[in-house]
């Protein structure tokens, strides 16, 4: 099974991303081969986990399936700037995470 990854690259040239489909499953590395290569190691413990635990592993998505979801379009610099804030802010899990508690946080507040 083939689980599509989402790389994004810093300012310093580096590389770090997540699995959309397994919640916390981040990587990072000094190149992009390093970053595949910390991914393909992030979802063999997530398996293992997933065996010890006797639980089946989240069914992967095709990319298809993750370019289908609907978008927003914002500049690129505050894209890297909301990456690098959800990589120091694991309980986010990702982008779209962030963004949907922020979301959900305003609009609580005109409920």
């Amino acid at each position: 099974m083939r689980y599509p990854i989402y790389l994004h690259q810093a300012d310093d040239g580096s590389f770090s991303g997540f699995v959309p489909d397994v919640i916390g499953c981040y990587f990072a590395g000094d190149t992009i081969d390093d970053a595949i290569s910390d991914a393909q190691n992030a979802l063999d413990t997530y398996f293992e986990y997933m065996s010890e635990k006797g639980e089946a592993p989240v069914q992967a998505r095709t990319v298809a399936d993750h370019l289908s979801n609907e978008d927003i379009t914002m500049p690129q610099i505050l894209l890297g700037r909301i990456d690098e804030y959800v990589n120091s802010h694991r309980e986010y899990h990702s982008r779209s995470g962030f963004l949907a508690e922020l979301a959900r946080r305003e609009l609580s507040k005109h409920s």
